[in-house]
């Protein structure tokens, strides 16, 4: 009778978990989740200690597309049977592979893992009556409990589900809504998230045509069947959040994952525990209303957020998922790429085999004849690759060779032009005017600076004689006097002091009283920068004529040089 019920199990019939099916039950009931009084929770709690204790909430859907395809499930109907032994290489093949990508501090028994799953798929399969294992199911099951992200595990739900103009199938979205609610009713939570005839119908029930992102709004509002699914997600996202504050119930010091605030009560807060548990204190009760938090914020990052949705300077919110196009995705068509590479290959192949052939027909005689037919099938086979492969770059050397005959035709050109032989004479003479008159302006310069610089002198000179003269400070009274009888004495200087400067340094000091020497100074360093400069914007428009004419003057470096 145990051959008969392995050869059973063997060809996918119904099955039924052993006894030691039931240990991973057991240490669910110790758990307690079944005091949690909301079913959502409690269902979602149950699926989670299951998804955790198999190590499924390491692998996610693209693991688990990958393990599907190699076990070759993707070329099988989605109702035929699957045999419990290729369920467990599956299994085994995902934990194995597992176990190879988790870093040496963080291990995992493959084989404990795949007799853990194995057992509570086959147990989830036994929940109905007169079910078997089906590679529908199969699929169904693992994209559930595995790990990763809810869109990307709805959109491949999606295309087990859909045609190929991407539009959902009714019967086949009813085939695999019952077999993920097998997971619930295994979990005994039947009553509440069971397999019924109008599950499906309740999904969407007045679209008559789903696409996609109609089907991706499960993840904001799924259905009542499936309103677990979500929360599934959203406890593996908020179990390591930290809550710095006390639980008004079980005054705990901060909590850990969901926290509830009271909408009526001011400052009442719950942890999820106590929570989901129903428990209540003070003027509290479990019939109020209460707000789900899933992440802490200070009292300064609340502030900024109330003031900037008041200004109206809150950003928009981001949609629940992102849009996908309707129509699916065409795959790309690689039938030229391959024909042509295959016809390629037989061409070469046909060669060889001439030659292989005449090899073996031909008699055994060595001689000049013989190595001459050799040598023209080697050649042949020889120019055959050249002309497959060195096409492209035979021509790129004949393109580059091209344009350097055309550029040396040019320049050859541009040399025995007459008219731009005169202009770069021009263009010369020009240039030696410039530089001519750049040199003597540099020379007046010169003279002007030391006639200053002699001019400075003279002023220190005068001003430490003055100083000097008059040591102490004298009275009012005889400063006036002095200024009463000679008006001039201490104005200017003597004329003959001036001797040897430049007629218009003396010309300054001659003038009247209400003439600045330092101001005659700044006039004529202006002139000076003045001159320089015009001389600067003269270069510059001259060698802004050199370039505004787009001339080829390469042939003519040897005449400036010279």
């Amino acid at each position: 009778m145990e051959e008969g019920a392995q050869r059973e199990r063997g060809r996918g019939a119904p099955v039924t978990a052993g006894a030691e099916g039931r240990r991973i039950f057991m240490e669910l009931g110790e758990q307690n989740l079944d005091a949690i009084c909301l079913s959502t929770y409690r269902t979602a709690c149950k699926l989670r200690f299951i998804q955790k204790r198999c190590n499924l909430h390491l692998i996610d859907i693209y693991h688990v597309i990958e393990a599907v395809r190699d076990a070759g499930l993707n070329a099988v109907e989605l109702n035929a049977g699957i045999s419990v032994t290729r369920l467990e290489n599956l299994v085994s093949s995902l934990f194995n592979q597992l176990s190879k990508r988790l870093p040496t501090t963080h291990t995992i028994d493959p084989l404990q893992s795949t007799v853990l799953l194995v057992e509570f798929i086959l147990a989830a399969v036994e929940s109905e009556p007169d079910s078997r294992l089906t590679v529908l199911s199969v699929k169904a099951m693992l994209a559930v409990l595995c790990g990763g992200k809810l869109v990307d595990k709805l959109r491949y739900m999606f295309s087990q589900v859909s045609d190929s103009g991407g539009v959902l199938v009714q019967s086949k979205f009813d085939a695999f809504l019952r077999e993920a609610l097998k997971l619930p009713t295994a979990l005994h939570e039947g009553p509440s998230f069971g397999y019924t005839h109008t599950s499906a119908r309740s999904c969407f029930p007045q679209q008559k045509r789903v696409m996609l992102n109609m089907f991706l709004d499960i993840v904001s509002d799924p259905p009542q069947c499936l309103v677990w699914l979500p929360l599934l997600h959203r406890l593996a996202n908020v179990e390591h959040v930290y809550h710095p504050v006390s639980c008004s119930y079980c005054r705990g010091n901060g909590m850990t994952g969901f926290r509830y605030r009271c909408l009526r009560c001011r400052g009442y807060q719950l942890c999820q525990n106590c929570f989901w548990r129903g428990n209540a204190s003070g003027s509290h009760s479990s019939q109020h209303q209460m707000k789900e938090h899933s992440t802490w914020k200070s009292p300064a990052t609340k502030l900024g957020r109330a003031l900037s949705r008041t200004l109206g300077c809150m950003s928009s919110r981001e949609p629940p998922h992102p849009i996908y196009p309707e129509e699916p995705e065409r795959t790309l068509n690689l039938a030229n790429i391959v024909l042509a590479a295959a016809q390629r290959m037989n061409e070469e192949h046909a060669l060889i085999a001439a030659y292989v052939n005449r090899l073996q027909s031909s008699p055994r005689v060595d001689g000049p004849s013989r190595q001459d037919e050799e040598h023209e099938l080697i050649a042949r086979y020889t120019s055959r690759l050249a002309e497959t492969d060195g096409s492209g770059i035979l021509a790129e050397i004949k393109r580059l060779r091209t344009e350097h005959e055309a550029a040396c035709q040019l320049s050859h050109q541009g040399s025995t032009n007459p008219n731009l032989l005169a202009e770069l004479r021009l263009l010369r003479q020009r240039k030696d005017e410039l530089e001519q008159r750049m040199s003597s302006l540099q020379e007046s310069r010169r003279e002007l600076m030391v006639q200053l610089e002699g001019l400075m002198k003279l002023l220190k000179a005068q001003a430490a004689g003055s100083s000097h003269a008059s040591p102490s400070r004298p009275s009012p009274s005889s400063v006036r006097s002095v200024g009463a009888a000679s008006p001039h004495a201490y104005m200017y200087p003597p004329q003959d002091s001036l001797a040897g400067v430049g007629g218009d340094v003396r010309e300054a000091f001659a003038q009247g009283p209400r003439r600045n020497l330092r101001n005659d100074l700044l006039v004529a360093a202006d002139s000076i920068t003045n001159t320089v400069s015009s001389l600067v914007k003269e270069l510059h428009s001259a060698s802004h004529y050199l370039f505004s004419h787009p001339i080829n003057i390469l042939p003519f470096l040897t005449l400036l040089a010279a």
